[in-house]
């Protein structure tokens, strides 16, 4: 592999700067879209949770299909173009919603553009850096996709305190980042590491990448994936539970800017430290803040609990997204990398419309109080499964 590849090069910096854009225009939107589908829509806490699982279930059917068809087609850039394009067109519509459905059927549509888009764009990271330091560059491109989820509900604040706009002006608003998203993908270039097979030897050996099953050490992993992400509940319910705290509506976004400001703070630091002492350490860490964030959330009775706990809740981000996607590319050969993210995002993806409905349930029936209960056990369990499991792959 290439000496330059060893630090952060073009395309990595490309799909940062990409992301930053891409997540000014969607946090913009998603950091008051539940208060738009409560207080101006009128729509309930269980519907809410349907509108995010069903988005999120959409797009995982389509990160493990255009995963697979990105390592058959050895192409990542087309996919990468077409989901952040999908993305943009669907962003101007959600100022003319007027039912709950509208908003159901636009996030559908939002959600097929990073479903086509995810998995190729995470294989082309893995590309594009050497293994030793795919912790870094996964956590600069968490840390700049964050820094444009602080910038967003910024200026959602800005707009609605200052500027008086309405929901849908700050959704209008919202297509300028996300054309420059598109613009900026553009500039990126495929890359094919060594051990990427070409075309010609697939041929020859009967096409034997299909005959690769998935590694034991994968299959481990999305079983904890699986028992979180039950207990790990759209953020829409976070956004709601500060909502009755005593916030003032117009300060929900800057409550999102103080998380993402903490995502984004600790993303990179975190990818550079999983290189060193191993990736599964980190996660551990990751997933017993989350346990206790939701622990806290269900006594949330005041705001300035609400502002720590959104806090914390950026450093479990931090601790874990980008360190996560580096952790399944080291699980796989390099001929399975996009499929591999495919079945990983998916499994989370999958699992959001359940999810989301037993959180929309319980808080209807028994309060957010046992919601949240719930998501910090699931958390809880599942993390004992992970620090039990062993792993073959080498680290620190």
């Amino acid at each position: 592999m290439d000496e330059n590849k060893k630090e952060l090069n073009k395309n990595i910096k490309l799909l940062g700067w990409t992301s930053f854009s891409e997540d000014v225009s969607s946090q913009m939107n998603y950091s008051i879209l539940p208060l738009f589908l409560a207080n101006v829509l009128g729509v309930n806490k269980t519907f809410i949770g349907l509108i995010e699982g069903i988005a999120e279930t959409t797009a995982s059917f389509l990160k493990v299909f255009f995963g697979w068809l990105s390592d058959r087609l050895k192409k990542r850039k087309i996919f990468i173009v077409a989901g952040y394009s999908i993305g943009a067109f669907s962003k101007p519509f959600l100022s003319i919603a007027a039912k709950g459905w509208h908003v159901l059927g636009l996030r559908f549509m939002d959600r097929i553009g990073k479903g086509t888009r995810t998995s190729p764009r995470d294989a082309l990271i893995a590309d594009s850096c050497e293994e030793c330091s795919r912790g870094k560059a996964f956590g600069f491109h968490r840390s700049m996709d964050t820094a444009g989820a602080v910038v967003g509900p910024l200026l959602a604040f800005l707009f609605l305190y200052f500027c008086k706009f309405s929901y849908r002006n700050i959704f209008l608003i919202s297509v300028i980042p996300a054309g420059l998203a598109v613009v900026l993908i553009l500039f990126t270039r495929e890359q094919k590491p060594p051990s990427f097979p070409s075309a010609e030897p697939a041929a020859k050996g009967q096409h034997k990448e299909k005959k690769l099953p998935l590694s034991s050490d994968l299959k481990k992993f999305l079983f904890v994936v699986v028992l979180f992400t039950l207990g790990n509940s759209s953020d829409a319910f976070l956004i709601l539970r500060a909502g009755g705290t005593g916030i003032n509506t117009a300060f929900v976004p800057v409550l999102w800017v103080a998380f993402n400001l903490a995502y984004a703070l600790s993303a990179f630091p975190a990818g550079i430290l999983s290189d060193r002492i191993g990736s599964k350490r980190i996660l551990t860490y990751g997933f017993l803040i989350y346990a206790f964030v939701y622990a806290g959330f269900s006594i949330a009775a005041s705001p300035w609990l609400v502002w720590i706990l959104f806090i914390a809740y950026g450093f479990y981000y931090g601790l874990t997204d980008g360190v996560s996607r580096a952790f399944v590319s080291k699980l796989v050969p390099p001929e399975q990398r996009a499929t591999a993210f495919g079945i990983y995002h998916s499994t989370v993806g999958f699992l959001a419309l359940p999810s989301s409905l037993i959180m929309g349930i319980l808080w209807d029936r028994m309060g957010p109080e046992t919601a949240f209960l719930f998501g910090s056990a699931m958390a809880v369990v599942s993390t004992v499964f992970f620090i039990l499991f062993k792993f073959k792959v080498k680290e620190g």
